[in-house]
């Protein structure tokens, strides 16, 4: 996603994934070196 995006994306996954019990889960958040569409040979943004 678009770092302007990352934190209410991150909000709301957590909000949609909590229980309170044990095994809610984990998020992990990394950059994201390159996207590429396979079909159409697209790169970037572009390719998402």
């Amino acid at each position: 996603m678009p770092d302007e995006l990352g934190e209410k994306v991150l909000a709301l996954i957590a909000a949609a994934a909590k229980t309170g019990a044990i095994g809610d889960g984990k998020v992990f958040v990394t950059p994201l070196q390159e996207a590429i569409r396979i079909r159409t040979g697209e790169r970037g943004e572009s390719a998402l």
